[in-house]
């Protein structure tokens, strides 16, 4: 090991012991369990936005065999609002998985972790070594930045050549007596100081070695070389009420927000006008000759998500006969807030239908 990637550990570890004030409910933790929650709610989540999901995931199941066990609409109405609801179905699974397979006994071997759904080589890594201490370095998106930056690499960190050079590095630097204590003195250096935006480069612990910061290269690294694009959709949502009821289904399909429950859904591959709207048009094959009234279309919503855009709106209708269908169900206006949706219909409802 050369003296760069020494005085790297070396500083580091100096960091964290005297420097490093992060603080988050599950760090220092011990139990495989919470590790695990805490990091499946932290893929694609800030961990301002995940502090109070993990907390109340971890009251309301405070063990692995108590999340299996849970309705599952329970579970996927705590998690609504995180968004990736693949993790949760995922966390799911895997709860079953270790409650019938491992007796609620959370695996302790890297590789067993690994085969666990939802669960990739960096989410093993950290709980093999922050529970077990066992030496797996992790490979997240701070320590690919900080290690871009201070040694100057510029291969492409979403390549297979760049994915191979990191781990490789981040294993040849781990610290094998307390490879926990340094994995999670990398990830919040990289979260604190050596920030994708920002970073606090004059002040930084490392910079009078950091290539980047030397060679003006702060800015462009890591380097990633896929752009990926945005699809847009147009979604209509149509709120049937009839004598009391809504009519709602889950949605099944392999697709954005899968379990998830949801309005009468018309998806369009263009926007609709108010005017196509107001005329119901488009609806007029699930309403048929049933006599419509109190008409309401809300304003238009747009939810990002990472790679497409929803845009659309609710148009609210009263009918005097109920729908002969077999994909929705007619639930009680009541009961909808015990239902897990997204949060575009999450937000319309909290708003009074606006």
């Amino acid at each position: 090991m050369n003296n760069k990637k020494t005085y790297l550990i070396k500083r580091l570890k100096q960091w964290n012991k005297f420097e490093n004030n992060r603080s988050m409910p599950w760090k220092g933790e011990k139990d495989p369990y919470r590790i695990w929650l805490s990091e499946i709610i932290l893929q694609q989540t800030r961990v301002e936005q995940g502090w109070d999901y993990y907390q109340r995931f971890v009251t309301a199941f405070p063990t692995v065999g108590k999340l299996a066990t849970a309705p599952e609409i329970k579970v996927y109405k705590m998690w609504e609002g995180l968004g990736y609801y693949s993790r949760c179905k995922n966390l799911i699974s895997t709860a079953k998985q270790i409650h019938t397979q491992y007796a609620d006994k959370f695996p302790d071997k890297y590789h067993e972790i690994l085969a666990l759904k939802g669960v990739g080589p960096y989410t093993a890594a950290a709980i093999a070594s922050f529970a077990y201490n066992q030496p797996c370095a992790v490979v997240d998106g701070n320590v690919f930045r900080v290690l871009s930056r201070f040694l100057g690499i510029e291969t492409a960190i979403d390549s297979i050549a760049g994915k191979k050079l990191f781990t490789t590095l981040a294993h040849e630097l781990l610290d094998k007596k307390e490879p926990g204590i340094y994995n999670q003195a990398l990830m919040d250096f990289g979260a604190v100081v050596c920030k994708p935006k920002s970073p606090g480069c004059p002040a930084c612990p490392l910079n009078n070695k950091c290539t980047a910061y030397l060679k003006g290269l702060v800015d462009r690294l890591p380097f990633k070389e896929k752009k990926i694009g945005n699809k847009k959709r147009w979604f209509y949502y149509l709120l049937v009420e009839y004598n009391g009821k809504v009519y709602v289904r889950k949605r099944k399909a392999k697709d954005i927000w899968q379990n998830l429950y949801e309005f009468i859904l018309y998806e369009k591959d263009k926007k609709i006008t108010v005017t196509s709207l107001n005329n119901f048009s488009f609806a007029q094959k699930m309403l048929g000759k049933r006599k419509q009234k109190n008409i309401e279309i809300s304003n238009s919503f747009r939810q990002k998500l990472t790679h497409q855009t929803i845009e659309g709106r609710f148009i609210k209708v009263s009918i005097d006969k109920p729908l002969d269908t077999k994909d929705y169900t007619a639930v009680l206006q009541s009961r909808l807030t015990k239902l897990p949706f997204p949060k575009c219909i999450v937000t319309y409802l909290s708003s009074g239908g606006k």
